[in-house]
Order: C-alpha cells, then structure tokens, then sequence
C-alpha cells in the first residue's frame, strides 16, 4: 500500500492532574529525519520515544513535540511570598540609601528575578510514562493514517500518468507503417544514386542495411517500455515502494530516450516529448512516497 511520507497527527490524554500533549508533523526525506522535543525531565526516555517513532514511520522529515502542563491551578508553580517580600525590602532600602526614584513598575521589575516561583519537580513513574508512550502511539498512528489516505491520492495520479503513457505508446504504432515507408524510399534513393555512379557493392551494402535497419528498429524498446509500466502498476500495492517505484520509473525513463533518439520521425518524437512531460510528474510525485 502507497504511504505518502506527508502526515499529521496529535493526541492528548491526561494522567492525574497532568495534560499530555504529542503533535507530530512528517515530511519527504530521502532516510529517517527526526527531531524529538520533549520536557527536560523526560530525557531518560528520549530514546526508546525515538524508537517508537521511527519503527512505525520508517522514513522522512519528522517534527514531534511532547509537552506535558499541571492541569490542577493549586498544584501548578506558585509564587514564593517570603522572596517577593525580600526582593521588595532590598529595593526599597537601595533606592533610600542612593535616592533612587522609585519604578513605576515595581512588580514587573520583582517577577522577573529568579526564585520567584516554587517549581514543583515533576515524577515520571512507570504508569505516567506508559501513559505518555501510549499517547505518543496515538499521534503515530494517526500520522499513519494520513499518510495512507495522502498515498491513495498520489497512487491515484500515478496510476493515471502510466495510463496516459501508455495511450501515447498506442499512438506509436500506427505511424510506425508510414515511418518505415518513409525509410524505404530514402534507401532506394540512395541506392539508385550508387548504382548510377557505379558505387554499388552488394555485399557492403547488405551489411549496412542490416546495421540501420537493427538501429531504427523499437520493438524492443516498445515491449520493454510496456511492461515496466505494467511492473509500475504491479507494485503500486506493496509496501514502502516509494524506492522502487523509483528504480522502475529511471528504466521507463530509459526506453522513452530511446525511442526518441531511434525513431527518426517528426511525430513519433513529438510523442515521446509528451512521454517525458508524463515521466516527470511522476518522479515529482515518487519523491514523497514512502
């Protein structure tokens, strides 16, 4: 199944008094690009967090943030009254002593010194922690989610861009009768002119015909170019084939150019240009598939 590597999820649950909070946001990237924002008390977990992410997600640009807030007023930082109280008498006996006028903004200049607030220390027992792992598990598998609703959209277009590559190697084949007429006649031309100048051999020239003839063939590279579509398509339903899917697309790629470059003829060309416009957008989009 066709993962876009786009995707967001965010989940909330509590724990006691505590709010737990996961966003996550994914973009494409060739490998496993992931930035962990967590509270400072949760380091110790950072890496099996990591690991949970990345065993589910596999790959791309990943922002996740986990925050935790004290969902009970009470229980939150309260203000150290004593520190206030003694931060206040020691700017006012200051501004006496040196007659300082006094700051029309006092309790500003009070609540920005440290130790105003009593921080309470947070404690992450196994409960709390599996609490956070399974909220962390949520966004993920919400991310998940979104990534294969995205990847049905572009399976959608992709699909549709081999169908039209194939329609346009359907319109190959009929100029094909004209084509190899019109490389008739151009040997007969030239043959006509040796044989009047009496520059003819035989044996020479059978050999060349046969080399230009082996040169300006596609069959073969029609067949191929049909069945790395179909292959395409085949494996549009497996998992992760966002590399794959590229490996094919570089092969189809390949035949188009030489198809191109052997048809010698102005509107078979012109249709391979269209192929080529079609090829591109499908690498555009192969580069945000998982």
């Amino acid at each position: 199944m066709i993962r876009s590597m786009t995707g967001y999820g965010i989940a909330e649950n509590t724990h006691l008094s505590k709010k737990i909070t996961v966003e996550i946001k994914t973009l494409n990237s060739k490998q496993l690009d992931l930035i962990l924002k967590l509270p400072n008390e949760l380091r110790f977990a950072e890496l099996e967090l990591r690991n949970r992410i990345g065993a589910k997600l596999l790959r791309g640009k990943i922002d996740a943030v986990i925050s935790i807030t004290d969902t009970a007023l009470d229980q939150a930082n309260q203000i150290n009254e004593d520190v206030v109280a003694a931060y206040l008498h020691q700017i006012e006996a200051i501004s006496e002593k040196h007659g300082i006028p006094a700051s029309p903004d006092l309790a500003g200049l009070v609540f920005r010194m440290p130790g105003i607030f009593n921080v309470q220390e947070q404690s992450y027992d196994e409960a709390f922690l599996a609490q956070i792992q399974a909220t962390l598990d949520q966004a993920v598998e919400m991310v998940d989610a979104f990534r294969i609703q995205e990847g049905q959209t572009l399976k959608k277009d992709l699909l549709h861009r081999v169908d039209l590559i194939l329609d346009l190697l359907g319109q190959v084949e009929p100029l094909e009768k004209g084509r190899h007429e019109t490389i008739k006649q151009r040997l007969l031309k030239n043959l006509s002119e040796l044989v009047a100048k009496g520059q003819f051999e035989e044996n020479r020239f059978e050999a060349e015909l046969i080399y230009y003839l082996e040169k300006l063939d596609i069959t073969e590279e029609k067949v191929r170019l049909r069945q790395h579509c179909n292959y395409f398509v085949e494996s549009c339903d497996e998992d992760q084939a966002g590399k794959k899917l590229g490996f094919i697309s570089q092969e189809m790629g390949r035949e188009i150019n030489t198809l191109g470059s052997k048809a010698n003829e102005a509107n078979i060309q012109r249709i391979v240009v269209m192929m080529k416009d079609e090829l591109e957008k499908i690498k555009e989009q192969l580069c945000n598939i998982l």
